[in-house]
């Protein structure tokens, strides 16, 4: 028998998805490699501290905006389930997550099938078939990849073999005493293992072909953290280490041991240089492992092929009904949103699960029906955006729509991008409101205070704001016809009557005047 969806992984995209569909009543299963929900984490980050914040203590008495601050929890209608009674620490425990996931699963009632490994996927006329390692086959008419980024990215080095992994390394500190250290790679990982070897190693230099970028200055929280950076003061105040801009040639071992590393710099006259290293560690990312499809169903494959290339559905785009979920979803905001963490995919879950409902199971995007009145819409639109966590957390990628024919209809947490293709339908008026920061957000220094900045709630600068604030843009027959930018604001509070509503109201009413 086929199940109407087949979601390979119970991590928590997995999970997520699972929850929504078992609430709403739809056929599905969940296939685990591993023996519980959240493998991945058993094992990951390496030194066992998330960079994924868990602020308990808010002064919000509100749920949804009590999820802005929480990074970890699941969407659920349970208010006990959240990941904020697993811990009090700001950068918890990956075992903490796990507890959470395991009774995250119980307590939704998840219909997951663990210790099934899958080793090929095919398609026929049917739909998917799923091949596990027992020999049993699986079903499923539609098939939603949530199994994350599960196989580390290997970069083509010449000698790279020699080098130990990020994933299987001896993370005992110990046992790098006194050496000399090369860490290949310049994210949170390479900096996490870099951190953890400073009180025991010799040497260490941290390498990789970009410069860092420090997630305080983009607003990408996979960027280098401020928790995983001490290692930079060890640099800048000479402690014997350092960070290297270039890349590793080849790798190869030294007859009196070690390696001989030969690295090209990206900013010296001395292109070339060989540096010696005791060890050397791969902390070079993750990827998506497709090897599992066979060429019936082999999605596309983008960003050095380490993810399936998607539409606005999170579908594939040359494998119809195959669709993905969680830090697969990255690849739509690639190292601008928060698709790859947990505080963003939930929602975008939760917008699959709606797209799924609408494409196969004859819903609709749930709508509220408000008046088609400036003053209504407007009104609707500062009530969400003081309030809401989804757009909070998925900026500019997901937004509200408000639909204006004859009466008016707003709808939640639509990924902008699929209002685009045209998800929702044609419309004479329609406004798609979202969260965003500034052009040049990324480019200036957020401390330095010579850099000039527009005021707070300067309504009449509000579109040159840098942080984050609300935008508004309407769109007239499908085309975009205005925008509107929202003061920003010191609290994020974003309800002043003569600054943010009354300007709003009059943009909405310059927009809607032949709509009557």
């Amino acid at each position: 028998m086929a199940h109407d969806y087949v979601i390979i992984g119970a991590g928590p995209a997995g999970l997520q998805l699972a929850a929504l569909l078992e609430r709403h009543g739809h056929d599905y299963v969940v296939l685990e490699r591993g023996s519980g929900p959240g493998t991945f984490f058993t094992r990951f980050p390496r030194h066992r501290q998330l960079i994924s914040i868990n602020k308990v203590h808010t002064g919000y008495a509100d749920p949804e905006l009590r999820l802005r601050m929480d990074w970890n929890s699941l969407l659920s209608d349970d208010p006990d389930l959240l990941f904020t009674r697993y811990s009090e620490e700001y950068f918890p425990q990956a075992d903490d997550l796990v507890r959470y996931l395991a009774d995250y699963a119980e307590r939704t009632g998840v219909r997951a099938e663990y210790g099934v490994d899958v080793v090929r996927i095919g398609r026929d006329d049917d739909g998917f078939r799923i091949l596990d390692a027992s020999g049993r086959t699986w079903r499923g008419r539609r098939l939603i990849m949530a199994t994350g980024v599960s196989r580390l990215y290997v970069p083509p080095i010449p000698g790279i073999e020699h080098a130990e992994r990020y994933d299987t390394f001896d993370t005992d500190p110990a046992s790098f005493t006194g050496q000399r250290v090369l860490v290949i790679g310049k994210g949170n990982s390479g900096f996490e293992t870099a951190d953890a070897l400073v009180a025991k190693a010799a040497v260490i230099h941290v390498a990789g072909p970009h410069s860092i970028r420090m997630a305080w200055q983009s607003h990408y929280v996979g960027h280098l953290r401020a928790v995983n950076n001490n290692f930079l003061d060890t640099y800048q105040l000479k402690s014997q280490n350092s960070v290297l801009d270039g890349t590793v040639e080849s790798i190869e071992p030294r007859p009196e041991g070690g390696y001989r590393v030969i690295f090209r710099y990206a900013r010296t006259v001395e292109a070339l240089r060989e540096l010696r290293y005791d060890r050397v560690i791969a902390c070079t990312g993750f990827r998506f492992d497709a090897s599992v499809f066979d060429d019936s169903c082999r999605p596309a494959l983008v960003v050095n092929d380490r993810f399936p290339e998607q539409t606005s559905a999170y579908e594939s785009v040359n494998v119809p009904d195959l669709y993905f979920a969680g830090t697969l979803t990255q690849q739509r905001d690639f190292k601008k949103g928060t698709s790859g963490f947990i505080h963003g995919f939930r929602y975008g879950v939760r917008a699959l699960h709606r797209i799924l409902t609408t494409r196969y199971h004859g819903g609709s995007w749930p709508a509220n029906e408000i008046e088609p009145s400036p003053e209504a819409v407007s009104d609707a639109i500062i009530e969400r955006v003081n309030r809401s966590s989804a757009l909070w957390q998925q900026f500019s990628v997901l937004g509200d729509v408000v639909t204006v024919n004859g009466g008016a209809l707003y709808q939640e947490e639509v990924p902008v991008a699929y209002v685009a293709d045209g998800g929702l339908g044609p419309a004479r008026h329609r406004f798609v409101v979202t969260l965003e920061y500034g052009p040049g957000h990324d480019t200036t220094d957020p401390f330095d205070i010579s850099v000039p900045r527009v005021k707070e709630n300067d309504w009449e600068h509000a579109q040159d704001s840098s942080y984050l604030h609300p935008v508004v843009r309407y769109y007239r027959d499908g085309e975009l016809n205005a925008v509107h930018h929202l003061a920003e604001n010191l609290e994020n509070e974003w309800d002043l009557p003569v600054v943010h509503r009354q300007p709003l109201t009059a943009f909405a009413k310059e927009c809607l005047a032949d709509a009557g």
